[in-house]
């Protein structure tokens, strides 16, 4: 029952994310795309190109005559799955661990509340209704099957489950996207919160030798492979290890925040390049600071708090650490990261019920009025992706700033025919960004382009590894 509820949760949810149009870098890794027009173009792209197994899908969207519909459909039903994985993942959080150790309904009425946040929460919009965010939905459903694998082949000493099934998953996630890389770390992690306290090291190394092994030769494929290196060239800016690590704490609180404010999600926030220290920054880094401190104090006695932090910057370790990406800080990057904090919350409600059981009833309102919430917020985020001006308007409103979300609301004005508003936002993005070529360029083509998409266009997001 409750997987069909998860599953239903998320069809209700995004229902009018099948509505929505192809946006941004749809444009770059799909529509212009040659190589996942065609089962030969795909098998082609293979000698050189990367991430096999997303273009694969792509592929599969693409030859199989359903247009958008099925691209839509495809990552929701991704999403769907994901959500139930996640509920499956938790429902294993070992009883000796929390607070209701041998109450299994409580348990797993915790899993189910995390896994309903993270079905509805409408900060996943970015990786389920942007259709090109399924490089993260994607990964994530061969991650957090490739840990389930391990969990259960541990569970029944299934030899083909921890060493044959597991490290396949594992491969697979890698081959959709390169932040795949954490799933040692996070087997690891499940250890540390799980394992038999009698147990050796020298079994735990056994059981996990063969990811770590398929890691590090997934670490050589990425330094020999050319495209990799150029996506690395892109960014690797030349700042030094103070400037990233000051952006990092900026891009990590603002993702963080995101977890908590339904409203203002941004597919382009502005996040600049930061390397002095402000006011407000001194206090994201206490904020980080405390949030760490406080799940290592309480991890004893509340497992799951110190789980889910620990989770949290796992999974942001990839990309927000010691690699600047060329965009600081995205919202899908918070897809599988987030799934630690949701836990946490979820075993936290059903803590504050046991406490409070004079009050369970009322907690159980709150609970299902804010599950209520975050989907209406979902809805109305996923109609923003209804065309690419709602989406640039929506982004030129929370990046005011940003001369790239003023020129892509242009260059989809320009395409929309509506050249004087898309004049307006050229000159707006020059206003801010005075260097700024393609949106110079585009307002030289506006009155050339009749309509078609310039080769100038939107600064695309490049995701880098």
């Amino acid at each position: 029952m409750r997987p069909l509820m998860l599953v239903s949760a998320v069809y209700v949810g995004y229902l009018n994310a099948f509505w929505g149009a192809f946006q941004f870098d749809d444009y770059n890794v799909i529509v212009d795309n040659p190589a996942v027009h065609s089962w030969a173009n795909w098998l082609a792209d293979l000698g050189g190109g990367i991430r096999p197994l997303l273009k694969l899908s792509y592929t599969l969207n693409w030859t199989s005559g359903l247009g958008l519909f099925g691209f839509h459909l495809f990552n929701v039903s991704v999403h769907a799955a994901n959500a139930v994985l996640v509920y499956l993942l938790f429902k294993n959080f070992d009883e000796r661990n929390s607070a209701t150790s041998g109450h299994v309904d409580q348990q797993q009425s915790g899993a189910l509340i995390a896994a309903l946040l993270f079905a509805l929460h409408p900060v996943q919009t970015e990786a389920v209704t942007y259709i090109s965010g399924r490089s993260i939905s994607l990964m994530a459903f061969f991650y957090l099957s490739s840990l389930l694998s391990y969990i259960y082949g541990r569970q029944a000493n299934s030899r083909s489950l921890l060493y044959l099934v597991s490290p396949l998953l594992f491969v697979l996630a890698m081959l959709t996207k390169e932040t795949a890389v954490s799933l040692p770390l996070a087997l690891l992690l499940w250890e540390a919160r799980t394992a038999n306290r009698s147990e050796s090291w020298p079994a735990l190394v056994r059981r996990q030798a063969l990811h770590w092994m398929l890691l590090v030769c997934a670490l050589v494929v990425i330094a020999l492979h050319q495209r990799y290196w150029e996506l690395l060239t892109l960014s690797l800016r030349e700042q030094d290890l103070r400037t990233v690590l000051l952006t990092q704490i900026n891009g990590v609180t603002y993702l963080i925040s995101r977890l908590v404010s339904f409203q203002g999600l941004n597919i382009d926030p502005d996040l600049p390049l930061l390397s002095a220290w402000t006011p407000a920054l001194a206090g994201q880094a206490a904020f980080l600071l405390t949030l760490l401190m406080l799940a290592l104090v309480r991890s004893r006695r509340r497992p799951w708090l110190g789980f889910g932090v620990a989770w949290l910057f796992t999974h942001l370790l990839p990309t927000n650490s010691l690699v600047l990406r060329l965009d600081v800080a995205n919202e899908r990057q918070l897809y599988l990261a987030s799934c630690g904090v949701f836990f946490a919350v979820g075993m936290e409600i059903e803590a504050l019920k046991a406490a409070w059981q004079t009050y369970a009833r009322q907690i159980h309102v709150g609970v299902i009025l804010l599950l209520m919430t975050l989907g209406y917020f979902s809805v109305i985020r996923n109609h923003d992706y209804r065309d690419e001006i709602a989406l640039w308007e929506a982004t030129a409103r929370t990046s005011p700033h940003k001369a790239r979300a003023h020129n892509n609301l242009g260059y989809a004005y320009a395409m929309a025919g509506r050249h004087e508003d898309a004049k307006r936002c050229y000159l707006t993005a020059l206003r801010l960004q005075p260097d700024y070529a393609i949106a110079r360029d585009n307002l030289a083509l506006l009155d050339t382009t009749n309509g078609e998409r310039s080769s100038y266009g939107t600064s695309q997001i490049r995701s880098a590894p």
